[in-house]
């Protein structure tokens, strides 16, 4: 079992008005464009706690003086005792309403093979050599590691909604338009319920394979209290833990001609116009694998894997990746059938980049994909395999730094 901990946040002692000026989104969904934006706001935005301004050491160097420079002056403090905190988001998706609450602990990271916090997908020695550095400059985790847990009778959501009843001790609106609202827990009975309730199963990671990697580093070169970092869990089976699509986009690649007659053989082809109507006919599809290519024309194709497409997986694929989607594109479908080369494949957050990068040039084809569903990432992690990159992408987004985890080691 997961082992939780309260812990006394840090929090920014801004008025409640101004608190969306200094958060951000975690480090690895900021765009430089945005980046500049966040920095432009606020002189004290969480931005320049948690990326490599400066670049280098410098860069490290700096947002550790600054995270303690803040602390002296009193924009951060700590609560005066330990805690739980309660987050609410609440957001649109497709026209419905949706929120989903989870909880905020201290908790202590484990290899995968101790089976009780299982990832899905593997890290990259960069990303993890950057958030070691930083941690080790900071000496604090301002992003939570999103995990999930098993919670089918509901118990944990049952009483987090009683517990949620009281005044937010913090409530903002992001640039998205996601509504966040925190709760402070420090009763005894209710913190070791909670931590019962979240600590009785394994995680699964949803988002924060690296910052989680980068604790069992810290932990090997600390000692065990190296272990502990930020954790947020929800249960997986709310209706508001929502995976979104996380397209592709291709730089360089075969005519949508030329595709249609590569892909003819295995697949079950339709014409769709317009790249919104291409994504809807892609999600709303019932195939095994369904995919769409779009151009910078609007011209799009619906791509759907006949039962004879299937066996082009390699034999030994395991069961819980020859289901999804994303593996079948990429082991599949564009590189050995369309002949794409996978430097020549990026990857976007949304059909919003997707329709500005086929505007602007960009990109030659838009891969479209359906979402990958939460069962499929918890048969994958149970299996010990890992997904093909950018499988996932969870919505909303974790805030950084509307509770700030201080290390302990």
């Amino acid at each position: 079992m997961p082992e939780i901990r309260p812990f006394p946040g840090v929090r920014y002692r801004v008025p409640e008005a101004g608190l969306g000026a200094v958060l951000a989104p975690p480090y690895d969904v900021i765009p430089p464009d945005y980046a500049r934006t966040l920095l432009a706001r606020h002189p004290r935005n969480v931005v320049r706690l948690i990326l490599n301004l400066s670049g280098g050491d410098q860069g490290y160097e700096e947002a550790g003086a600054t995270y303690r420079a803040w602390l002296a002056e009193g924009v951060l403090a700590a609560d005066s005792q330990p805690a739980l905190y309660l987050l609410e988001q609440a957001f649109v998706v497709e026209g419905e309403s949706q929120a989903r609450l989870g909880l905020l602990a201290r908790f202590r990271a484990e290899e995968p093979e101790r089976g009780t916090i299982l990832p899905h997908e593997q890290t990259r020695k960069a990303a993890k050599e950057d958030r070691y550095r930083m941690l080790l400059a900071t000496r604090a985790n301002f992003s939570p590691i999103f995990l999930m847990f098993p919670d089918s009778a509901g118990r944990f959501a049952t009483r987090a909604a009683k517990l949620i009843e009281t005044a937010p001790i913090a409530a903002y609106t992001d640039d998205g338009g996601v509504k966040h609202r925190l709760w402070r827990i420090t009763g005894e009975a209710s913190v070791a319920e909670l931590g019962s309730l979240v600590g009785s199963a394994k995680a699964y990671i949803a988002d924060g394979h690296h910052r989680h990697a980068t604790a069992l580093r810290h932990r090997d070169a600390t000692g065990p209290d190296g272990a502990w970092t930020l954790g947020y869990f929800t249960p997986l089976d709310a209706p508001g833990l929502v995976v979104l699509p996380y397209h592709r986009i291709v730089t360089a690649g075969p005519s949508l001609a030329e595709a249609r007659g590569r892909l003819a053989e295995h697949f079950d082809l339709k014409t769709v116009t317009g790249i919104q109507e291409l994504a809807r006919a892609v999600a709303a599809s019932r195939a095994p694998h369904a995919f769409g290519l779009a151009t910078p024309a609007g011209e799009g194709l619906l791509i759907e894997a006949r039962s004879s497409a299937l066996g082009l997986a390699p034999a030994d694929t395991p069961s819980c990746l020859r289901a999804l989607d994303t593996f079948f594109l990429h082991r599949v479908v564009l590189g050995p059938v369309l002949g794409i080369a996978d430097e020549a494949i990026e990857y976007v957050h949304s059909l919003a980049e997707a329709r500005d990068a086929l505007a602007a040039g960009r990109a030659a084809l838009a891969a479209l994909v359906r979402a990958t569903r939460v069962r499929q990432i918890v048969d994958v992690a149970d299996a010990r395999e890992s997904m093909p990159a950018k499988s996932t992408f969870f919505h909303p987004k974790l805030p950084s730094g509307l509770v700030i985890h201080p290390l302990l080691a």
